[in-house]
């Protein structure tokens, strides 16, 4: 594959994943309305779709089609969702803004918001579960695992508390490094492993596709927190500078502007070092780690 679009990749792939998410959510009761109005306003708010898309990236280029991989892709993005919801709470983040809108509990409410962000979390589980093609429970149930370790306390709710926890303090390489591994890291390295996981993918594949993922990972967090300094607010549809208000470990916090650029561009040279170990055409996972790196939103 050459000469790749990523920026019409991401749109069509985005397009293909709303209208698949709109249809798993109009196969649920919808009674009360309430709950599905807050799920629905966070799940459709905009956004990048980065991990569904990774994970159909990871199956396309290992032979799997979109829509074998659309159910999980779509989970994914309802964990991711959940997470952002959770994130913005008062309690947490205490965010206005998310993608340009008013965050979901100043929409509906507290309680509506915790729980719509329950709700994704726990339909995500039970729709992976449902979409297990016959003869490959065994694929499902590594995938299942999958997720869940990666949105569980070993993962984004590990590396969220964290964050709290740290608040206020010195940063330091080593709390840094477990934050963004596991905050935001730990679901990004799952959507990749999961697309493998589908394609059936042999042990090498899977190894290199982890350290690429777990590269993408990080590049893309440092982008986030250099952008939380340098972004402008419109792109970004939230507030710059709320990791400096809220006294967060980040990596400018710690190594500067242009260190931080430094790392992730070596980290995103030798994530697609990694592409080149597979005996496959990776060129698609490539062109997606160089535009991860360097959008401005």
């Amino acid at each position: 594959m050459s000469e790749i679009d990523v920026t019409l990749y991401f749109k069509e792939k985005a397009k293909e994943i709303e209208q698949a998410l709109d249809t798993y959510l109009s196969q649920m009761e919808m009674y009360p309305e309430v709950i599905y109005e807050s799920m629905r306003y966070s799940l459709f708010a905009g956004g990048k779709r980065l991990r569904p898309i990774l994970a159909i990236a990871v199956a396309e280029t290992l032979g799997v089609s979109a829509m074998s991989a659309m159910p999980f892709a779509c989970a994914l993005e309802m964990i991711h969702t959940y997470s952002l919801i959770h994130d913005d709470l008062p309690c947490m983040d205490d965010d206005d803004y998310r993608r340009g809108k008013l965050t979901n509990h100043k929409v509906f409410g507290d309680g509506i918001a915790v729980l719509a962000g329950d709700a994704l979390l726990t339909y995500a589980f039970e729709l992976m579960a449902q979409s297990v093609p016959a003869g490959l429970e065994g694929i499902g149930l590594q995938m299942i695992r999958e997720l869940g370790q990666a949105a569980g306390v070993h993962g984004m709710i590990g590396g969220q508390v964290a964050d709290i926890i740290n608040e206020g303090k010195t940063a330091n390489e080593r709390s840094l490094a477990f934050i963004h591994a596991h905050k935001t890291g730990a679901l990004l390295t799952a959507s990749v492993r999961m697309g493998a996981i589908l394609a059936k993918a042999d042990a090498h594949t899977l190894a290199a596709l982890t350290i690429y993922a777990k590269n993408i990972g990080l590049a893309f967090q440092i982008v986030d927190d250099i952008l939380d300094v340098v972004g402008e607010e419109e792109k970004l549809g939230k507030t710059v500078g709320a990791d400096a208000n809220l006294e967060k470990m980040t990596y400018p916090s710690l190594y500067g502007i242009e260190q931080s650029r430094q790392m992730v561009y070596q980290l995103t040279t030798d994530a697609i070092g990694q592409l080149q170990q597979i005996d496959c055409d990776t060129s698609l996972l490539q062109a997606i780690a160089v535009y991860l790196v360097a959008r401005d939103h």
